[in-house]
């Protein structure tokens, strides 16, 4: 089974959840015109579902942040949140 990754992310404005794939110029994407409260794990699900893919079996969200200048902590952080993930049917969209 071929997986992927799917990241969610916001820098303070809306979410944006992606699908990460290499080569490829445009990811499939959708937006969440919010900042709170956090996309829902439902909503996640449904918007990787209008993308074609669904989380992969046993799969969990994971969280980090990010700074836009990592040498310089008084900037705004970025949430990111990632996730396995393998198209609907089983493989990889």
């Amino acid at each position: 089974m071929k997986t992927l990754t799917a990241q969610m992310s916001s820098t303070g404005s809306a979410w944006r959840l992606y699908v990460v794939l290499y080569g490829v110029p445009d990811w499939p994407a959708f937006r969440w015109e919010r900042f709170r409260p956090v996309p829902t794990m439902a909503e996640r699900r449904k918007a990787l579902a209008a993308l074609g893919y669904e989380v992969a079996p046993g799969a969990e969200w994971s969280w980090t942040e990010d700074h836009r200048d990592p040498d310089d902590d008084s900037t705004p952080v970025a949430l990111i949140a990632a996730v396995t993930v393998r198209g609907r049917d089983g493989g990889a969209a």
